[in-house]
């Protein structure tokens, strides 16, 4: 039945008339079958291009949707389209050649491999354009979406390798995955980043761990700065001095590293600074001394009030004041502490709302640290680090009105004072 209808047969007949030889029939035959198909293909490929793809386009733009014109700008129906040739080629062949041959079926195993390459094609352009959606959807804001695209891709290309294989050798595609299993010791060393970059990213993205714009420190990698890629494997990481560190993604639940978006989305940056008082400066507070402080404005009531409070207990007590430590008094330190705590509430820059505190940590041998603990509600690094600066400027100028000192290691000038 198929003989009356294929045009090899026709051909041969036409061209034994021609008074040709057997072989010349065959070579010609061939050609003619090789024109047809490339004609036929090129036919198709313009219909495809020009009628199909333009109609698509046009329903493209009347829609309202915007996920269409993505995969439109991505080319996806383009490559796509490259499907239609071959189907119809891989339905020709068996009209255009001779089914006496294995040629038949050789052509059509190249036409499904193209097919497979085309159809793998048309996925990684749709995985890239899920990726694009993803990266600028704001409730995919942080998401590693192209660790999850890589991985999509990697289980596409896995099952293409197999499909093609299973096409050439004609085995299924259990019997390939079968042989597989047994280099499966081996699949695992060469993909050993892939896999725990893999299970590290589902963490991540679970817990919420790093979203990309986050400001992440990790000194053991010397980075220090905003995320600005989360892949598969690695993490990218632009630092403050405007270099690029690529940490791996399994690092991120295997190391120690610190994450400021708390800071960031509060709106305000800890300050956290000392001041180490020369012990021999510290003492009780003398008439000479009260007199002096109480022209301090922020701490005038304050004096007032707690020397009433002192002078009351003294004399509940009966306290010896001929000895100076007896009973209860002033400090020059304590009344120090309190003047700080009073210039931070009273600055326009310290935050109200979060914790602030200035409280004395363990005397060393570099003296007795006042430390400074509250949050700027300016988190711009520039402007965090000028506010803190100011901060310090005052206190450490303020020190010496309390006639306190500022511990610090001798200098060859103190030793030259010395020697004079």
């Amino acid at each position: 039945m198929q003989d009356e209808i294929n045009i090899n047969h026709w051909a041969h007949k036409f061209l034994r008339d021609s008074n040709l030889s057997e072989e010349w029939i065959d070579y010609l035959t061939m050609a003619l079958d090789i024109v047809i198909v490339v004609l036929l293909s090129f036919i198709v490929d313009f219909i495809a291009r020009k009628f199909i793809l333009r109609m698509v386009g046009r329903y493209v733009k009347r829609s309202k949707n915007q996920y269409d014109d993505i995969l439109l700008e991505k080319r996806v129906f383009r490559s796509l389209a490259h499907l239609l040739p071959a189907l119809v080629i891989y339905y020709a062949i068996p009209y255009l050649f001779d089914e006496s041959g294995n040629l038949i079926q050789i052509l059509q195993k190249l036409i499904v491999v193209y097919m497979i390459f085309t159809v793998l094609s048309v996925g990684h352009k749709f995985l890239k354009a899920l990726e694009f959606m993803g990266l600028n959807s704001s409730r995919f804001e942080g998401k590693p979406v192209s660790s999850y695209i890589q991985v999509g891709m990697i289980v596409m290309y896995i099952a293409g390798g197999v499909f093609i294989i299973s096409n050439l050798l004609d085995k299924s595609a259990t019997t390939i995955l079968t042989t597989f299993g047994a280099a499966t010791a081996v699949i695992l060393l060469i993909f050993r980043d892939t896999i725990l970059g893999l299970v590290a990213s589902i963490q991540i993205a679970g817990n919420d761990m790093v979203r990309i714009g986050d400001w992440v420190s990790m000194p053991k990698y010397g980075a220090d700065g905003d995320v600005i890629e989360i892949n598969l494997t690695t993490v990218k990481i632009r630092n403050w001095d405007k270099t690029i560190t690529t940490v791996p993604t399994y690092a991120f639940i295997s190391d120690s590293f610190k994450n400021w978006r708390g800071m960031i989305s509060q709106g305000v940056r800890r300050i956290k600074k000392s001041l180490n008082v020369d012990i021999q400066s510290v003492k009780f507070i003398d008439e000479e001394l009260y007199q002096k402080l109480l022209k301090v404005e922020r701490i005038s009531g304050y004096l007032k009030e707690r020397n009433e409070e002192i002078i009351k207990s003294n004399q509940e007590k009966k306290a010896d004041k001929s000895v100076l430590i007896n009973g209860r008094h002033l400090t020059n330190i304590g009344v120090f502490r309190i003047y700080i705590e009073s210039y931070l509430e009273e600055h326009p820059n310290v935050s109200k709302d979060q914790t602030l505190m200035v409280r004395q940590l363990q005397a060393t041998e570099t003296g007795i640290p006042l430390e400074i603990y509250c949050f700027s509600n300016d988190i711009a690094w520039l402007n965090y680090e000028k506010i803190q600066s100011d901060i310090m400027d005052h206190l450490l100028a303020s020190v010496k009105v309390f006639e306190l000192e500022i511990f610090q290691n001798p200098s060859g000038t103190d030793f030259r004072g010395l020697a004079r």
